[in-house]
Formats: structure tokens, C-alpha cells, sequence
């Protein structure tokens, strides 16, 4: 059973009044919201990777080297095979594969990468397809680690031009892969010798005679048991990363020969024997995507990723911030960080918006385990939208984090530094945030979206306490850059198609990033509004004022001058979030326990070890 406690996390000395009887009132308070958070089937999705990864051997490691830590990844990949009931159908069940995720990344950035792609990428990839008679066992067994191929050094965002190609031989029925320039090399995938023997799956062109048919996948071995790489196969390693240490390459094929057996096939192409092409898509951009649609399903792990980090950086940063002493305003009396509002504004904050990125998570995932063919291109462009913002967010919550952790948030073994580092990877991987914003800020204005019409209720004498005329203004703040997007996009320069999306792009992405805080927004108030108990209702109804508030505040001059907002309002906006903080603080460290961050792991970083530290010489 999923249960959340406080224990020596409550400081007599700072708060002396506190009582048994408080404590565990507290910890109810924070069983429900994990509740919240984690859903209903938190026991058989969440629990299990929690057990996990709360393990020895999943503890921090002081002192490896980037390689070192790459390989204890390796290993650690297949202790996860060995607990997992059914490894390949892993692949399959999406919502217990981005739970994976969320706890993974807190223990082993490396670790959680690689799986990531031999469980999505590769084994998800080869069971989207045609796979009968193919053997899987290899990968649930980790006798071969499955790793996926696709960008070139010269292809990145534009993948679909890949130059990588794979030419059918009429002479033995197979095909022969090649990378034919050096801007074709596969970049940057995890294909060292480092982690035993290892299986590709390759993005390449399917060539039969003069006929390009578009970009498939083809199944590739790497290298043997030991590491070697076979004939044909250059790999050279890359320069050390900024992010999570995994064995990044550039990759090349001379003249690999590949078994019929090796191409991909399935609705989006199909190879007889003879060499005969058929297909069910007559586009090849669409082929492509067909083909590697599992980097859609990415962009839930990547997002399930940096979420499990940050709510685990926010639990560190918010019990150090209740332990450590500083200075008060008064000579000789010393604070815990968290009483000066310049220390408990920022983390509040992030907590609202931590709690409102998870929910639109759960609320996304959803949409993708029960979508239809039907809305199939609105829910990935729903999970595009979410990866990106998701990600940003937890970027700017590690990093406030971090800062307020002063110089113990620098050390890895504290659990946010190394998380944070390894987060970039995610802002890029399974599509670059700004260019899959672009993807759909053009989707959305071409029809794609309708705008929410205004309200008829005039803003004089509306509350900024009321809910529902908060979600109003969010929408307003949609219409609103939706009218200029449109607006720009008509007026445009004719006969210049780049100019006339340069001058459309930037009220686009704008665009974008209102619905999506508007998506996150309706997914807190909605989960909040659902639970029976009060305390925890009433804690997430303030937590979705906070965040609603913040993006009306960073939108007031536009909603003033549509008439959505009043100039008393714009005057109420500051004292209105400065309540709501002062109405957070005293169940700041219950909000935080309510992420369930893992027990183990959080006790075991130097920070929050021992007695209160030494209290700083300047306030927060």
C-alpha cells in the first residue's frame, strides 16, 4: 500500500507547537493529495517502480566516471528486465511505461534514457509492426539491448530527408545499408560497445532498383556478447554531454547486409519477396511517420520523466527549507528558510505548477490509452504540446530548486543538480520543443483549434477568487493570440511563404503556450474538485488560483485592454497571489509530501542527513 509519511521531517524546534495528533493529520493530508496525484490505480502503475527503485542497488554512487556511470546504467537496465513480470508487454502498456519514467530519472538519469529507448523505441517499435516469428525473448531476457536509430549529423528536426539507405538485393532477397555521406551518420544514439550486445533498429530509405519508397525501420545488429561491433559497422564515440552519461555515437553503415527478415513492415509498406512495394499511404512523409510512431509515445516518457524529477527536487528543497536556520530580522533569533517569503514565494509557485503539470500528464496519458483512429492526430499533437511545456517547466522548478538549496544543491548526491543537467536531454529528445511547438502552433491556426467565445458576464464585479472566471480569463488569453495569429497569417506577405510564417510564428507559439497552461489549469481544477475530502480540495482549489493568477498577471495588459479584466483587477492581481501564498506556507511541506517521493532516496542525500546544519550568517 502506497503510504506517505513526514517522520523526521517535522522540527520541534522550529514549530514547537506541533503534536502527535497534527503529524498524523498531516499525514493524511498528504496520502490524499499523493492519492490525487498518482490516480487511482496508483498501487498496480506507480507502487511497483517505487519498491523498485527505493533499492540498494539503485542508491547514489559518489566518485564513477561518465563511463563508469554508464555502464552501472547498463546493469541497472537489466535488473528492471529481471523484476519486470512481462518485459516485453512493458512496451505495450504506455501508462505503466511513463509511470516507469517518473521514478526512474530520480535514481539513474543514464538508466532511465536507455530504457526509455530499448523498451519505447525499440521493443514498442518492433511490436507496432509486423513482428510475427520474430524473437523478442532476447530483449526481455537483456541477452541483447534494443537501441534505435534515426537522426543523421545532417537530419535532425527534418528527419524525414534522412540520407540513410537501404537498397534491396534482387541477387539475395535483402538489403544492403548504407550511410552514403558523413552528414548521413546516425547521430547521437546510444551504440558503443559499452552495455554487451545490442540490436538497432535503423531510420533508412527503402531503395528497390531507381525507386525511393520512403524511410522505414530495419532491424540491425550492432555488436556480439562482448561488445564488438560487426563488419561494416563504424561507430565512433562522442565528447562527453552536458546531460544524462549515456554512451552517445555517430554510427555508419558500409555496405551492411541485412536479411529480408531485417525491414519493418506493416500498414505503411509492405516488400514482397520479388522486390513488389505495396502501401496503404500513398504519402511517404506519412510512411515515415507511421513508421517510427513510437517517438510519439517518447514524448509521454520524456515528459513522465522530468516530472518525476522535479516533484522529487521540490520534496528535497522544500524539507531542507523547513531544517535549515538562518537569520531573522532581529538580532540573535534565528528562522527556518522557509518563514522569509523571498525563500517560500518561489517554491510555492512551483509547486502549483508542479501539481498542474502532473495532472495534465495523467489527463494526456489517458487521452492516448483510450484515443480512437478518429482524434489519433489531436492526441499526439495534445502530448507534443504537454512534452514540450512539461519540460520547460521542469527546467525553470530544478533550477529554482537548486538556488535555493544554495551550494548543497550543486552536489549530485542531493539529487537535483544531476537531475537537472540530464533534463536538457529531454527538451531535445523525441522532438525539439520549439520546433514540435511550431508543428503545432501551425496545426492549430489551420484549423485545429477553435477558440473558447467570450463571456457574456461583464468583468465588473467578478471575483480573481472565483475559479470559474479565472478559467474564462485563460481562454480570453487563447482568443486573444489566436485573433493575432490569424490576423498575421491573412496579412502576410504573398508569394513569400517563409516571411509570411516569420511574421505569423511568434503570436503562434503564444498561442500554444495559453492553451496549454489553460489545459493544465481545467486539469487541476478538475482533479481537485473531484476528491471528498475538504481540506484537500480546499489546497487544491488555492493551488489552482496560484497558478491560474500567475498567467493572468503575465497577460493583464492585453486582458485590459480587450475589457476581460478591470483596472481594479489588474490593481488586486499582486495582494490576490501574495493571500494565496500566505494561505499555502503552513501546508507548504504537506504539498510536498504529497508527491511521494521515495523515502529511501531523499534520506540518503547529504543535506537533509543529521542535525539542522549550522545556521548562514545573511537572511534568505
Amino acid at each position: 500500500m502506497l503510504i506517505i509519511t513526514v517522520c523526521g521531517v517535522i522540527n520541534s524546534t522550529i514549530f514547537p507547537s506541533v503534536t502527535t495528533t497534527q503529524i498524523v493529520h498531516e499525514q493524511y493530508i498528504s496520502a490524499e493529495l499523493a492519492r490525487i496525484l498518482l490516480g487511482p490505480r496508483a498501487e498496480q502503475i506507480h507502487e511497483p517502480w517505487r519498491r523498485l527503485f527505493s533499492g540498494h542497488r539503485f542508491a547514489f554512487q559518489e566518485g564513477l566516471s561518465p563511463q563508469d556511470r554508464t555502464a552501472l546504467s547498463y546493469e541497472r537496465l537489466r535488473i528492471i528486465a529481471e523484476a519486470v513480470p512481462d518485459p516485453v508487454g512493458l512496451a505495450s502498456d504506455i501508462e505503466l511505461l511513463a509511470a516507469m519514467h517518473e521514478w526512474a530519472g530520480v535514481v539513474d538519469a543514464g538508466m532511465a534514457t536507455i530504457a526509455s529507448i530499448h523498451w519505447n523505441l525499440h521493443i514498442g517499435s518492433l511490436l507496432d509492426h509486423d513482428h510475427g516469428g520474430r524473437d523478442l525473448s532476447v530483449y526481455s531476457s537483456t541477452e541483447r539491448i534494443g537501441t534505435f536509430l534515426c537522426t543523421e549529423l545532417d537530419h535532425g528536426n527534418d528527419a524525414a530527408a534522412l540520407e540513410t539507405t537501404a537498397r534491396f538485393d534482387f541477387a539475395t532477397g535483402g538489403f544492403i545499408l548504407d550511410t552514403p555521406t558523413p552528414g548521413s551518420c546516425k547521430w547521437m544514439p546510444n551504440t558503443s560497445g559499452t552495455g554487451g550486445a545490442k540490436n538497432a533498429l535503423v531510420a533508412a530509405r527503402l531503395v528497390v532498383g531507381d525507386v525511393d519508397h520512403g524511410v522505414f525501420l530495419f532491424l540491425t545488429p550492432l555488436t556480439d556478447s562482448e561488445g564488438r561491433h560487426y563488419p561494416g559497422v563504424e561507430v565512433r564515440p562522442l565528447p562527453q554531454t552536458a546531460s544524462a552519461p549515456v554512451d552517445h555515437c555517430a554510427t555508419y553503415f558500409h555496405g551492411v547486409r541485412l536479411p529480408y527478415e531485417a525491414m519493418l513492415q506493416g500498414e505503411q509498406g509492405r516488400l514482397s519477396p520479388d522486390g513488389t512495394f505495396t502501401s496503404t499511404l500513398g504519402n511517404p512523409r506519412k510512411r515515415f511517420l507511421r513508421s517510427v510512431r513510437r517517438v510519439h509515445a517518447g514524448k509521454l516518457c520524456m515528459s513522465a520523466y522530468s516530472l518525476g524529477v522535479t516533484r522529487h527536487a521540490l520534496a528535497v528543497a522544500m524539507r531542507h527549507s523547513h531544517r535549515r536556520l538562518t537569520s531573522g530580522m532581529t538580532t540573535g533569533r534565528k528562522v527556518s528558510l522557509i518563514e522569509h517569503r523571498s525563500h517560500h514565494a518561489p517554491l510555492l509557485s512551483a509547486v502549483a505548477t508542479t501539481y498542474a503539470a502532473t495532472l495534465l500528464h495523467r489527463h494526456v496519458v489517458q487521452r492516448w490509452t483510450s484515443g480512437t483512429d478518429a482524434d489519433q492526430d489531436e492526441v499526439e499533437r495534445l502530448a507534443a504540446v504537454a512534452k514540450a511545456w512539461i519540460t520547460w517547466q521542469a527546467r525553470a522548478v530544478m533550477t529554482e530548486c537548486r538556488e535555493r538549496c544554495g551550494a548543497q544543491g550543486l552536489l549530485l548526491s542531493n539529487g537535483i543538480a544531476y537531475q537537472l543537467a540530464a533534463n536538457e536531454g529531454t527538451v531535445t529528445a523525441e522532438g525539439d520543443n520549439q520546433v514540435i511547438w511550431v508543428k503545432a502552433a501551425g496545426e492549430m491556426l489551420m484549423g485545429g483549434f477553435t477558440p473558447t467565445p467570450p463571456s457574456e458576464v461583464p468583468p465588473a464585479g467578478r471575483s480573481l477568487h472565483d475559479a470559474e472566471y479565472l478559467m474564462e480569463l485563460l481562454a480570453d488569453v487563447e482568443r486573444i493570440w489566436h485573433g493575432r495569429a490569424r490576423s498575421r497569417l491573412r496579412t502576410g506577405r504573398r508569394g513569400d511563404p517563409l516571411a509570411r510564417w516569420n511574421g505569423t510564428v511568434r503570436p503562434a507559439l503564444q498561442l500554444v503556450e495559453a492553451h496549454v497552461h489553460r489545459l493544465a489549469a481545467e486539469a487541476l481544477l478538475r482533479e481537485g474538485g473531484e476528491t471528498a475530502d475538504p481540506q484537500a480540495r480546499a489546497l487544491l482549489g488555492q493551488l489552482h488560483r496560484l497558478f491560474a493568477l500567475r498567467q493572468v498577471r503575465a497577460h493583464a495588459g492585453d486582458l485590459l485592454a480587450d475589457g476581460r479584466l478591470t483596472p481594479e483587477h489588474v490593481r488586486q492581481l499582486p495582494d490576490v497571489e501574495e493571500a494565496l501564498i500566505e494561505m499555502l506556507l503552513p501546508y507548504s511541506l504537506q504539498l510536498t509530501e504529497g508527491f511521494a517521493a521515495l523515502d529511501s532516496v531523499v534520506e540518503g542525500h547529504p543535506m537533509l542527513q543529521g542535525r539542522t546544519a549550522e545556521a548562514e550568517m545573511t537572511p534568505a
